[in-house]
């Protein structure tokens, strides 16, 4: 909550929970220890180099926390003894309550009670063993009767037994009565045969024996490889085995055989050491690891106060005196500076990893980490060559071929990538046909299908193969939540919207609690064209994860094109709560912009479109529509630098063109800039017809009315079906006649042009006013705006005002211009009503 992913205030945390063990402990040791002896022992443990994992790593907190109960557990039961030998409760119902927390904390925690059961029988009560031999065979023959302290340890006992056995019950409920699932990799002695296996977990003892007396050479990882299997009982480290439990045994005989002080020191040192590491031994149950350093943070515990007895008996002879403290004195200081040393390998996954391929180069996992230590660092060249080594080192790893598959197609070689994860996936176990699939696989690995289907697919021709690769996958494990994930988006790109339902509904049974496959399953509604489905699963996303931003963004999208007024509030509630999310995504600045364009917000919508393009330079479709805003809001000029700019980078974004030459014709008069327009999009595509038919228009600005016919014929050709350009034609050719009945060429380049205004003035002609003009010039040629395409390049548009020709006609009466003009209006509405249904693609 504090600190997130900031590791300072985890080590500190961690160091903090160390120093309260160590404290404890040196509590724990003074019950058998003199002081002095016992704060050797306390130093030890709290410099000792095996405990970096458990203190510098934060998932070793389980190991710090489980200590600090374990160890108040066993200081309250050793006051559950009473004057004259009486029970006193409330020490024991504390120490089972303190048992149930270090449980909690850490599995190993349950074992203090086997702690608590060696003290009460050999060290409150006084026991030996020879004394509960005998006293047994006395009982068992009838000689004498069960000694009133031996009922009442008995006692104790079974109110420490019961609770743990219900601590077991509880433990085996929440695992469901199944033990997890590992591989061959993770422990490759639990897989192994008989007498393999038991060899190399016996071998494992000495060890770890060894890690906790010399900690020279530690590894954060001791799996697969590290430790070969011990196959044969020529084995020579066999004799180490020997070795080991020659010793322990030993120890246990003087520590069970005597009551001396001593004997009392050395089975509770015993009993720490031995008791606590049983879960993790691979002797009842296997584990999933081989080695594991923090796991030794309890039983260094006794390992510690062993050394610190042995070193007191050496420290008493008055001719070792001095040697012994020399040598204590260099072992912990030898040991600080490993532990400082040791630290530094922990500063990140690289140098953590690196430091155990000094110690160990036989472990896969080592070289497959570095890799994605280096893959996350984007070093992907680098990262191949640690993968590729990892294949080497374990051959039959299907992680690694992933591995390099996955960093193949980072470096786009797409060939090599499918290579590796087609041997991971001859790896695999494979599916009989008609028999049940038991193999137990990594869940993991089955991703090797996941990511050869995902390589593949891009691949148009190779879908099905793809396909059937995510349903191999589901076949191995039908409760497999991504492969259904990603064959609903494959199902989608082979337009097969309905198996994709059925997909991501599946999906959904596993997990209705995941934002993203509601989204994904809107997704699908959208192609099967139920808008109101699909907004009703974008809804569903959106309660599950309130800041799911695509389904924000695309619920916004859905709404807006609905062209429902009443969603309109929420679509930009969403779009504003997007950009939240998403500061720096354009696109939701620009929906905005749209989204006040349909509302008629002027200067809002402009505000969203320049902070969409001040985002994201070149931005086409914000680029246009700002033109478009000027253009509809008589701002025609500010309109021609932003088509500028869009045609700098999209020269052939032909509405663009046709936007800029209506602005250009209509309002600054540049017939040759506008012509160029149009010409270059009959470059582009020359059945355009709008292009075309502005270009004609061109042509009768310029008084070339036999090529403004010929465009037109053209134009005409191409669109027989619009009555605009049919009537435009008839226009152009009512205006040749009349020039030819008037004596005049129809064409500039005959030498002979229309009449000026000036030419007129010249000849005594008197200039007319604009309103005269306007009701002369009554069926001219109209330029054609361009269509709205939205969500393509999201366009609106409005009519454009005809340019009128500045050519004077035959005067004509005013019930002939008032005819005239009613026929033009009528002709105007004929135009727009088809324009309006032009631009309703």
């Amino acid at each position: 909550m504090f600190s997130e992913l900031s590791a300072v205030s985890y080590h500190l945390l961690n160091l903090l929970l160390h120093a309260v063990v160590c404290i404890v402990f040196l509590k724990v040791c003074k019950l058998f220890l003199d002081n002095r002896t016992s704060l050797v022992a306390a130093l030890l443990f709290a410099v000792h180099p095996i405990h970096t994992e458990a203190v510098t790593g934060v998932v070793g907190r389980a190991e710090l926390l489980s200590s600090i109960f374990l160890l108040a557990a066993f200081l309250s039961y050793t006051k559950s003894k009473g004057p004259d030998n009486s029970i006193v409760w409330t020490p024991i119902a504390a120490a089972v309550f303190l048992v149930a927390v270090a449980t909690l904390c850490k599995e190993q925690g349950i074992t203090v009670v086997g702690i608590c059961c060696v003290y009460e029988v050999f060290i409150a009560q006084g026991y030996t063993l020879p004394v509960l031999w005998d006293t047994t065979v006395q009982i068992l023959l009838g000689k004498g009767s069960i000694p009133y302290s031996l009922l009442q340890t008995l006692l104790k006992l079974v109110v420490l037994m019961f609770s743990t056995l219900l601590l077991v019950v509880i433990r085996v409920q929440v695992i469901q009565s199944q033990l997890p699932v590992f591989t061959r990799f993770d422990n490759p002695a639990a897989v192994s045969t008989t007498p393999a296996r038991q060899l190399t977990f016996n071998y494992l003892l000495p060890v770890n024996a060894w890690l906790l007396l010399n900690p020279s050479e530690l590894c954060c990882d001791w799996t697969m490889g590290t430790i070969p299997l011990v196959e044969s009982f020529l084995d020579v480290r066999n004799l180490a085995t020997l070795l080991f439990y020659s010793l322990m045994g030993s120890l246990v005989i003087y520590s069970v055989r005597y009551s001396g002080d001593s004997s009392k020191t050395v089975l509770m040192g015993l009993c720490l050491m031995v008791l606590p590491f049983i879960p993790a031994s691979n002797l009842f149950f296997p584990v999933g690891f081989v080695v594991a350093e923090r796991v030794l943070y309890v039983p260094s515990m006794g390992f510690c106060i062993l050394v610190a007895h042995g070193w007191k008996k050496l420290s008493n002879k008055s001719r070792l005196r001095k040697l012994s403290w020399i040598f204590l004195a260099l072992v912990l200081f030898s040991h600080a500076v490993k532990t400082f040393h040791r630290n530094w390998d922990w500063e990140s996954e690289y140098t953590l990893f690196m430091s155990a391929l000094k110690v160990n180069k036989n472990n896969a996992k080592l070289w497959n980490n570095v890799g994605h230590a280096l893959e996350n660092e984007k070093n992907y060249a680098n990262a191949l060559k640690f993968f590729k080594q990892a294949t080497r080192v374990q051959p039959d790893d299907i992680g690694a071929h992933m591995n390099v598959g996955r960093t193949y197609k980072n470096l786009n070689r797409s060939k090599e990538a499918e290579e590796s994860y087609l041997i991971a996936k001859s790896l695999m176990p494979q599916v009989i046909p008609g028999k049940r699939y038991a193999a137990r696989v990594a869940p993991n690995h089955l991703n090797v299908y996941i990511n050869l289907a995902n390589l593949i697919r891009a691949n148009e021709s190779r879908l099905e193969e793809a396909d059937q690769l995510y349903r191999q996958a589901i076949s191995m494990r039908p409760d497999f939540k991504q492969a259904y994930i990603s064959r609903g988006e494959l199902l989608l790109k082979m337009n097969k919207p309905l198996e994709a339902k059925e997909a991501y509904l599946k999906a959904l049974e596993l997990d209705g609690m995941n934002a993203d496959l509601w989204y994904n399953l809107a997704i699908v509604y959208i192609e099967l064209k139920d808008p109101n489905e699909a907004l009703r699963n974008f809804n569903q996303a959106l309660e599950l994860n309130r800041r799911h931003k695509l389904a924000l963004f695309n619920s916004a999208l859905l709404m807006q094109e609905s062209g429902n007024p009443k969603l309109r509030p929420e679509a930009k509630k969403r779009l504003l709560s997007y950009v939240e999310e998403e500061p720096h995504d354009a696109n939701g600045y620009f929906n905005l912009g749209m989204l006040a364009m349909d509302e008629k917000k002027d200067l809002e919508a402009e505000k969203w479109m320049k902070k969409a393009i001040q985002l994201q330079h070149g931005f086409r479709s914000a680029l246009f529509n700002l033109a478009l805003l000027y253009s509809q809001t008589a701002r025609e000029l500010d309109a021609l630098p932003v088509l500028e700019e869009l045609l700098r980078y999209y020269p052939d974004h032909i509405k663009g063109l046709i936007l800029k030459g209506d602005i250009l014709m209509n309002q600054k008069k540049d017939t040759k800039g506008a012509k160029k327009c149009f010409e270059k999009i009959l470059e582009m595509d020359p059945n355009n017809v709008q292009g075309k038919h502005n270009l004609c228009v061109v042509y009768f600005e310029e008084r070339d009315l036999l090529k403004a016919e010929r465009c037109l014929v053209e134009t005409l050709a191409l669109a027989p079906q619009e009555e605009y350009i049919q009537r435009h034609l008839s226009i152009v050719r009512s205006k040749i006649m009349a020039l030819k009945a008037a004596g005049h060429a129809a064409s500039p380049a005959g030498g002979q042009s229309l009449p000026t205004e000036q030419e007129n003035e010249a000849k005594g002609k008197k200039k007319k006013t604009p309103f005269e003009k306007l009701k002369d010039e009554k069926d001219i040629p109209k330029m054609n705006a361009p269509t709205t395409q939205k969500n393509k390049d999201h366009i609106k548009t409005k009519s454009q005002h005809e340019k009128n020709s500045d050519k004077e006609v035959k005067q004509k009466s005013t019930k002939e211009i008032k005819d005239i003009e009613n026929k033009r209006v009528a002709a105007l509405k004929r135009l727009e009503e088809m324009e309006r249904i032009l631009s309703g693609e």
